[in-house]
């Protein structure tokens, strides 16, 4: 059974993973939109 138990392990890392990963890409994406905010409104007459 130990290998029903590994493969328990390597799912829940791949889970962990993906949530670590989609957060990462939320804030990349906030950051992106903070940082075209600030060169929208660096324009003259924007």
């Amino acid at each position: 059974m130990a290998k029903g138990r590994e493969l328990k392990g390597r799912i829940k890392s791949v889970e962990n993973t993906r949530k670590i990963t989609r957060t990462m890409e939320m804030v990349a994406t906030s950051k992106m939109k903070r940082a075209q905010d600030r060169v929208v409104a660096a324009r003259p007459y924007a």
